[in-house]
């Protein structure tokens, strides 16, 4: 209704209108012009407006940053946010969505550090960068990320800004992502492998091992 308010109409005038079919009844509050199709940009920028912190971020924003070639188009859109969000009925039945709100970074950090719109994408809707956006990856290892297809898109991130990995590293307060970092650079070869062990170095201990939901063992030292 923001938008209908700005423009004087108000949510009695709405569902009037959305009776007579010169709007559709999306959600509580929510209208489209009958007959537009709902954008995913513009289904993500009510979200941006609903959720604090909210952004794009794991392998979506890889896939947007053009890091993940393989990306079905209809592969689930990896949304992130600051508290618990049920997303609305009729963004999931046109977007598959999978929202969390893992925390990867430090709370100075969380907010801002590696986030920012698109060049060509929709200012309303912030996306990891693609040294944040791996290690949000990484931190869904053991859950809905598998250690197979984490080394495969890793291979192809031997790009990544090592002084922006460097600033992310020093605020992730997360073992499992450093400790996969550092593992699968050194394994790859990649260019700032040097820099993610410092990280792993840094939080002290020998190794980390889990056992995945499916059964896999990750065992990183």
């Amino acid at each position: 209704m923001g938008v209908l308010q700005r423009e004087g109409i108000s949510a009695f005038r709405a569902s009037a209108w959305a009776r007579t079919g010169w709007l559709d009844h999306l959600g509580r509050g929510v209208y489209a012009v009958a007959g537009d199709e709902l954008s995913r940009d513009g289904a993500l920028a009510f979200l941006a407006r609903q959720v604090p912190g909210f952004h794009v971020g794991g392998k979506t924003a890889l896939a947007w940053h053009g890091l993940e070639h393989d990306i079905a188009f209809d592969e689930v859109l990896s949304l992130w946010g600051d508290r618990p969000k049920a997303i609305p009925a009729w963004i999931a039945e046109r977007f598959p969505v999978r929202y969390q709100t893992t925390r990867i970074l430090e709370k100075q950090a969380h907010a801002s550090l590696g986030l920012k719109p698109l060049p060509a994408g929709d200012p309303r809707v912030l996306v990891s960068s693609p040294e944040r956006a791996m290690l949000e990856m990484l931190s869904d290892l053991g859950k809905t990320q598998s250690l197979a297809d984490a080394r495969r898109l890793m291979e192809g991130l031997g790009g990544l800004r090592t002084k922006v990995l460097d600033q992310l590293l020093a605020r992730t307060d997360r073992i499992k992502v450093v400790r996969a970092a550092a593992h699968l650079a050194a394994d790859l070869g990649l260019p700032w492998a040097a820099v993610a062990r410092t990280h792993s170095d840094r939080l002290g201990g020998s190794r980390w091992i889990a056992v995945s939901k499916a059964g896999e063992r990750l065992d990183f030292r």
